[in-house]
């Protein structure tokens, strides 16, 4: 006969792994929701053909680089969606960070996570505490009033 401790730690076990499948469901409906969002663009009518012109030489594309008349999306980069977690939720390890980051609709694993915390450390980005990362303090200067009065002495003054 189970004892009520027993009783409660199984039913709390149930409940963690209903919560574990409701956020994969979760993430699921998201990207559906983007998937859908996408194809809902309409198409504009087909353009008039024109006739032909000379075609001009063009010189050979480079990787990474779009030309003018292509669209570029722009993407967070996973260091920066690293930071943007540690910046919103404390200092976190590299599993929690990895499915905080998968929780926004981005597809990665656990190395790439590890690899982008190495080298946020190497920058001076992040630090590892006790087996925790967390994002370090920001560096920089306050900057100052044009007539080098500090920001005291102007509310003093006014």
């Amino acid at each position: 006969m189970d004892t009520v401790l027993e009783r409660i730690h199984a039913k709390i076990a149930d409940l963690e792994a209903k919560i574990g499948d409701l956020r994969i469901a979760e993430r699921e409906l998201q990207a559906l929701d983007k998937i859908s969002a996408r194809q809902t663009k309409t198409t504009s009518e087909p353009k008039a053909k024109q006739k032909p012109g000379p075609k001009a030489v063009r010189p050979p594309k480079l990787k990474g680089k779009p030309e003018a008349g292509e669209p570029a999306e722009p993407r967070q980069t996973i260091g920066a969606a690293i930071s943007a977690v540690l910046a919103e939720h404390g200092p976190l390890s590299a599993a929690d960070i990895a499915e905080r980051v998968k929780a926004t609709g981005r597809d990665i694993n656990n190395r790439t996570v590890s690899f982008s915390l190495q080298a946020l450390k190497k920058r001076g980005l992040a630090k590892n505490v006790d087996g925790k990362w967390a994002a370090t303090k920001a560096r920089g200067r306050k900057a100052a009033s044009a007539s080098g009065v500090n920001a005291d002495a102007t509310k003093a003054a006014a």
